[in-house]
């Protein structure tokens, strides 16, 4: 979603050859929000806050931190992830269907002043929806910072998806006449710049919370120092930044798919790592200070497994509606001429 409100802001040639692929993800919103069912289902499981309100740090927070609250929110968070989603999809179909280009100009305006504010507004939904939905998953602990922390990691999700599934399309049509190499170099400097404030939020974070040094905060890291997490700590370090940062500033893998393609489907992966790093430590239930040790199951495989199986199954059907290019859009013609140039 909000990969398909910044292309609409920004336009140029790299934007119209990845909006379809951005629409058809922003339409499987309803079909996630399915899949969150399970987790209201298990609330009373998965945060400590929904079972043990007398806490005394809980008390204070009980009015935000309650089941019913939590539903609501979520509920709100979807709502308007669907609006944005459906208006953004309905003027593009108009444009799509105009009898003139003035027509197909205006629809085009449409979608592009309304992405304005939207942006902050989802900005402002993401930031709270990562709060909500993992920060709260240790009660005692908080980050200013958290939801720009997870903006700029599900953006680098986005575009490190985006440039795996364009290096498979690159030999079929319309992206065989579309796609060059200066598409790829653009989307590759968007993803080198997701990796560089993703590490700048990560470390921003980190500073500020060891110069405090306030008991409050300080016990995230602390679990995460110990017990194998660690190895998981030091692994984000080398791969999901040093790693990724040293190769990106190459132009030549910028500007060749199938290695590109490669270190995004590597990206990815290490996003998965990121995450667990975030759930995984969580704190014994009376003790503030006690943190699970590192002892991954089969069921931390399966269930990204599972889930990103039944998300691919819907984004590709919702991707086969439309055409991969819009095909009365005026920056076809400029994008088509990008990737012709060296």
């Amino acid at each position: 979603m909000g990969i398909l409100i910044l292309q609409y802001l920004t336009g140029g040639a790299w934007g119209v050859v990845i909006r379809r692929i951005a629409e058809a993800g922003s339409r499987t919103i309803w079909f996630v929000a399915l899949l969150f069912l399970p987790i209201m289902a298990g609330i009373s499981i998965i945060y400590p806050w929904a079972v043990y309100p007398t806490e005394k740090i809980v008390e204070w927070r009980h009015i935000y931190l309650n089941p019913t609250s939590f539903g609501l929110r979520a509920i709100l968070y979807f709502a308007i992830w669907f609006v944005m989603s459906y208006l953004l999809n309905k003027w593009s179909a108009q444009q799509d269907t105009a009898d003139n280009p003035e027509d197909a100009a205006k629809f085009l305006g449409n979608a592009t002043a309304f992405s304005g504010p939207t942006m902050v507004v989802f900005a402002l939904v993401v930031s709270f929806a990562a709060i909500d939905w993992v920060m709260t998953l240790d009660i005692h602990w908080f980050s200013t910072i958290w939801g720009f922390l997870y903006l700029i990691g599900w953006g680098l999700s986005a575009f490190a998806f985006i440039i795996a599934l364009l290096a498979n399309l690159i030999d079929k049509e319309p992206f065989n006449r579309v796609l060059g190499k200066k598409h790829f170099h653009d989307i590759g400097k968007l993803m080198l710049a997701c990796v560089m404030v993703w590490t700048y939020f990560n470390l921003s974070q980190f500073l500020i919370i060891y110069s405090g040094n306030i008991p409050e905060e300080t016990p995230w890291y602390l679990a995460r120092m110990k017990n194998g997490w660690q190895y998981v700590g030091l692994l984000l370090i080398l791969f999901h930044f040093a790693f990724p940062f040293l190769i990106l500033l190459s132009r030549d893998i910028k500007r060749n798919s199938k290695w590109l393609s490669s270190l995004a489907i590597f990206i990815l992966v290490m996003r998965l790592i990121d995450m667990y790093y975030h759930i995984g430590p969580q704190p014994f239930v009376g003790h503030v200070h006690e943190y699970n040790a590192f002892n991954p199951s089969w069921l931390d495989f399966a269930a990204p497994i599972a889930v990103g199986g039944l998300w691919l199954w819907w984004f590709f059907g919702e991707l086969k509606k439309r055409p991969l290019l819009p095909p009365k859009d005026p920056f076809v013609e400029n994008a088509i001429k990008h990737g012709q140039g060296h």
